[in-house]
């Protein structure tokens, strides 16, 4: 399987992913409520921000998203048929670097506050730290970075 960063080509692949997650699923409907449309995604994958793809014989598995300008990582998902491979954590690696590169010294994400969604413990896993419950539900969880991640 390769990583590589993601391009307006790969974005119905990308939707595909999104659609078909165990945990935090949403449909296209309730992510178009969200502004996220095969649209609107291209324009999230150039300028501050930037996409990663890891693909198994040409199709998209896995898709992480990130915005320095922000210094936020604003998704990570894995289809289900390529969970427990690895893809999630090299995806992530691979977004924080870019972070770092771009000079953020900290970041952040949101993600489902409830503690017995696996993304909580992966986070945790690899060094993320809880910074509480949000106005909207989520939990905020931060990752100091150094220039070499």
């Amino acid at each position: 399987m390769t990583i590589r960063i993601a391009t307006p080509a790969d974005v119905a692949g990308m939707f595909e992913v999104r659609t078909q997650v165990r945990e935090n699923h949403m449909s296209l409907a309730e992510l178009a409520e969200l502004g996220i449309t095969p649209q609107s995604l291209p324009d999230m994958l150039c300028g501050s921000g930037r996409g990663w793809v890891a693909c198994d014989e040409g199709r998209v598995v896995a898709f992480a998203m990130a915005d320095a300008g922000e210094a936020t990582l604003f998704a990570l998902f894995v289809h289900q048929s390529h969970e427990g491979k690895g893809l999630g954590r090299r995806l992530m690696q691979v977004a924080e670097c870019w972070l770092a590169a771009q000079g953020c010294r900290e970041i952040w994400l949101l993600t489902d506050a409830d503690r017995a969604v696996r993304a909580n413990g992966f986070y945790r896993h690899l060094g993320w730290l809880d910074d509480g419950i949000q106005e909207d539900g989520q939990v905020r969880f931060t990752k100091p970075l150094s220039g070499d991640v």
